[in-house]
């Protein structure tokens, strides 16, 4: 029943120095999925540039924010009762890199299309997918995927309610009502719960197995909320540090990018932060009370929006700020100190950290720049599965085939090939596919 166990036996070379979190960082680091990261949208379209953040240098980062906000608990509260249970810097970075496997081309919008073609067979949730990747398809054991230790796997598990308990069953995927010779999903309808998928209950009856039955049923408890899916509340404590991480990384870098690549105007910056900011601003003035004689607000607009060397600046000063400002919260109902503690971002600071994440859904996501290209890659995607769907001894490759024959004909395991891919991978194939132009047997996928 320990942390450190695996779910498939596994036993270190004599003269191997590595502990447990150093072999599971290895494995994730020299996993295939890690290596498909490269090639997998964070916001913008691939090929657009090459500044921009990836799925895998986004991950990357994760991990190594993860790190610093679990050093930095270590010495901000050397006496709180959890500072002994902090994860080693190879558990936490092993948590951090691969938060982000389950995802499919083309991010979300590939999430929803997912969703909507496994809506009669268990549903898709990229977090969902992360746990299955990890705990089954990877290949560094014969049964049990990358065979992780149980406490990296209950870090992975950031949602720890199954699909079927939180799906609301009048929330049915479905294409968009008016068209009549396009077929246009319903975003809302099909986007998913955050959850795990059915098909891996027995995972997480393992990676649970420590947990008194009173914690178990209130770790995996969730929100019914009407007229949306049920919403899950808890995480262990290193999944926590993984999850504040995630937003400051999405929060600082991504607004970035989205500055570096002139997507954001300083003026629309200005508008969305003004007067949002104050706790940012006071470390500003307190920390550098030479630079900005008066207005420390322009001053740090001039950082952000002036040259690459002054934005690089204020974004390390920005994420700074918000990795200082991570704290414990403590769960009394939990007996399992793994639960009993997570960590946040205090509230003066998360509440600027939402603002810039606001901003950045607003102004970049949600452009019509971006979601032409996200309606595009939804559209792909579904006609991909579709056509494998349709004909799975003609189209599907054979070692994926042999997996469907196996298994009786399981629609996840279309669902595993299409979410594996890569953006240019699903452009590929789907070119192949269905473009006129006359294809061949040496093109490469």
């Amino acid at each position: 029943m320990s942390w450190s166990a695996r779910r498939e036996g596994w036993n270190p070379q004599s003269e191997d120095a590595r502990d447990d979190g150093d072999v599971d960082y290895s494995r994730v680091i020299h996993s295939a999925a890690f290596r498909r990261l490269q090639g997998k949208t964070q916001i913008l379209n691939l090929g657009d540039s090459d500044f921009y953040r990836t799925r895998l240098t986004h991950s990357l980062e994760v991990a190594q924010i993860s790190g610093g906000i679990a050093r930095q608990l270590a010495k901000s509260f050397p006496d709180h009762p959890a500072a002994t249970l902090l994860p080693d810097r190879g558990t936490i970075h092993s948590i951090g890199c691969t938060h982000d496997f389950g995802h499919p081309p083309f991010g979300h919008g590939g999430e929803i299309a997912l969703n909507y073609c496994m809506r009669e067979a268990g549903g898709f949730e990229g977090n969902g997918q992360t746990l299955r990747i990890l705990g089954r398809l990877e290949h560094f054991s014969a049964n049990t995927g990358a065979n992780l230790t149980r406490r990296t796997m209950l870090g992975v598990l950031k949602y720890p309610v199954a699909f079927s308990a939180v799906n609301n069953p009048s929330i049915t995927p479905a294409l968009l009502d008016g068209p009549t010779t396009l077929k246009i999903l319903d975003g809302k309808a099909c986007k998913p719960p955050k959850c795990y998928h059915d098909s891996e209950q027995d995972i997480v009856d393992w990676v649970l197995a420590p947990l008194s039955i009173e914690d178990r049923e209130a770790f995996q408890s969730f929100l019914p909320q009407p007229g949306k899916h049920g919403r899950s509340v808890h995480k262990s404590l290193d999944c926590s540090i993984m999850d504040a991480a995630d937003d400051i990384a999405y929060g600082v870098h991504d607004l970035e990018d989205a500055i570096a690549l002139n997507l954001v105007t300083r003026e629309g910056f200005a508008t969305a932060v003004q007067d949002r900011c104050p706790t940012f601003l006071d470390a500003l003035k307190e920390k550098y009370p030479g630079e900005s004689a008066n207005n420390v607000f322009s001053h740090m607009l001039d950082g952000l929006f002036g040259s690459a060397a002054s934005r690089k600046r204020f974004i390390g000063r920005l994420v700074h700020h918000f990795l200082t400002a991570v704290e414990y919260v403590e769960l009394e109902q939990f007996a399992e100190p793994l639960l009993r503690y997570r960590v946040q971002v205090r509230d003066g600071q998360r509440q600027f950290l939402d603002v810039l994440q606001n901003f950045v859904v607003r102004e970049v996501i949600t452009s019509p720049a971006v979601q032409h290209l996200e309606f595009k890659g939804q559209g792909m995607v579904i006609a991909v599965f579709e056509a494998m769907q349709a004909d799975p001894i003609r189209l599907l490759p054979r070692d994926e085939l042999e997996r469907f024959e196996a298994t009786g004909g399981d629609l996840r395991i279309i669902c595993d090939y299409v979410a594996a891919m890569t953006d240019t991978h699903l452009l590929k194939t789907y070119e192949r596919l269905f473009s006129p132009r006359m294809g061949s047997v040496f093109d490469r996928l």
